[in-house]
């Protein structure tokens, strides 16, 4: 599913204003240095002087005129640095700002064949309009690690969550240098689709591209595009994105219908990305053996042999969390 033209020519209007606020934000800083540290605007100003006569000289054949340039030049940073140490600025306070270093804030860099390729930003902002429909933006403002809590667990449930928890933390630690994927199981609202977006705010932060999508969503989707004349052409694409996305996640496997449709489907989708070796996060409410009987055997062996199981029992948090809310205390009389 490529972008329209609108919505690419949107993009890289936001990378022209990143880069005019980071510039205007870099030209206001050397101007505070400046009006602050004696002398630094004839240092800075001096760099522009030796670059002038050192091509003067080159011009006219002298072959050290660059070596010195550079030693100039390197002494040069070296007073800038420690003029601004002095006063109390950052080493570094004068270095270019971006947002993405990898990119400069343009959306392309430069790839092993010399071409010129798309950014990990660039492609995560591309992800983010193309799927806004699965929600996974406005579901991790309040499902994170920052909202995490212990309370609603006891016993085995807890230690079962917890030993989940650290899963999530070492995948995202080791991520995408250890291929792993996970399959959060088990009772209604014990955590498994909370868990998944911790994973995949901190992924998305770090740079990565994640494509979120309910069970039933992207089964809907992918059935739209498959017998849809109008969309068919769009399918290549989006096979595109489902398997080279540094992580998919499923959620709530076993909402959808299931058919033989969508068993060819989850098993190509789950196969091409193991040949990849890109991850895959599944969550469902159905137990393994309502797995094994719903959908295909090899689905269920690829599960049970190369994704890691993470069972979540206990209470639904949901309905604790509600009766927390509505809770009143008896009210209490004192004797007299």
């Amino acid at each position: 599913m490529a972008l329209n033209n609108s919505q690419y020519e949107s993009i890289m209007k936001g990378y022209e204003r990143t880069s005019r606020a980071n510039r205007l934000l870099s030209e206001s800083r050397r101007e505070k240095v400046c009006n602050t540290i004696p002398g630094f605007r004839e240092l800075a100003a001096s760099v522009s002087t030796y670059s002038a006569a050192s091509a003067r000289s080159m011009l006219e054949g002298d072959d050290n005129a660059l070596p010195r340039l550079r030693r100039q030049l390197a002494e040069i940073a070296a007073s800038q640095k420690q003029l601004l140490e002095q006063y109390g600025f950052p080493s570094d306070y004068l270095e270019p700002i971006y947002c993405c270093p990898d990119c400069q804030d343009t959306g392309y860099i430069s790839a092993a064949n010399g071409l010129k390729e798309k950014c990990h930003c660039f492609r995560q902002q591309e992800i983010s309009i193309l799927y806004a429909q699965s929600n996974i933006q406005e579901t991790i403002r309040t499902e994170n690690f920052s909202t995490l809590s212990y309370e609603y667990y006891q016993d085995e449930d807890l230690r079962r969550f917890e030993d989940a928890v650290k899963l999530c933390r070492d995948f995202i630690l080791n991520f995408p240098e250890d291929y792993r994927n996970f399959f959060f199981y088990g009772t209604v609202g014990t955590g498994k689709s909370f868990l998944s977006g911790c994973i995949a705010k901190e992924l998305l932060e770090k740079g990565h591209s994640v494509i979120y999508f309910s069970a039933s969503g992207l089964f809907d989707l992918l059935a739209r595009h498959s017998f849809d004349f109008k969309s068919k052409e769009s399918l290549p694409g989006l096979y595109e994105d489902l398997y080279n996305c540094d992580l998919l996640i499923i959620d709530d496997l076993g909402t959808e219908i299931t058919n033989t449709f969508v068993n060819s489907q989850l098993f190509s989708c789950m196969n091409e990305r193991h040949l990849r070796r890109k991850s895959v996060l599944i969550s469902t409410n159905l137990s393994l053996a309502e797995i094994r009987d719903r959908y295909s055997d090899r689905i269920f062996s690829r599960i049970t042999s190369n994704y890691s199981l993470c069972k979540l029992t206990g209470t639904d948090i949901r309905i604790l969390k509600k009766r927390k809310l509505n809770y009143r205390p008896p009210e209490f009389t004192a004797e007299k």
